[in-house]
């Protein structure tokens, strides 16, 4: 299968740089690119998710968690090269913890996003090592 750039940069930050807002600004450009497609925004609103309860925002990293939960749902277990199953799992657990953090607090913690197709887990993986030449370049 052939995935976009874009799709393997926000890959790349979700699950190796954990830089969600990044996420969100590389996988944006994708989702207004092929039309606003449902899953990209899912994915979308999961990142940020994570990024507005790194920032102590709570009722914002629900809500967003809520709306990624709805737009993954019309999406098959494996969609894309991705577990969208286990990360509709993550995030409904995410979701309640969030709703009981007042009697049960936690900390931040991140997500992974598990990569089904070895393909695409090869082109994350290179994606990584030329950002990390890239960064170590003069």
């Amino acid at each position: 299968m052939i995935y976009h750039h874009l799709y393997l940069l926000y890959l790349y930050y979700f699950n190796i740089k954990r830089d969600y807002y990044e996420c969100h600004d590389v996988l944006e450009e994708l989702w207004l690119e092929e039309g606003c497609y449902s899953f990209y925004q899912g994915l979308i609103q999961v990142a940020v998710g994570l990024y507005h309860f790194r920032w102590n925002n709570i009722e914002g990293a629900k809500l967003l968690f809520e709306g990624g939960l709805k737009k993954l749902e019309a999406y098959p277990d494996h969609h894309y090269g991705i577990n969208v199953q286990k990360l509709r799992h993550d995030v409904k657990h995410y979701l309640y913890k969030l709703n009981h953090i007042e009697e049960d607090p936690f900390e931040f913690y991140d997500l992974t996003i598990e990569i089904v197709d070895e393909d695409l887990q090869e082109m994350v993986e290179g994606i990584a090592r030329e950002m990390e030449q890239e960064q170590n370049s003069p």
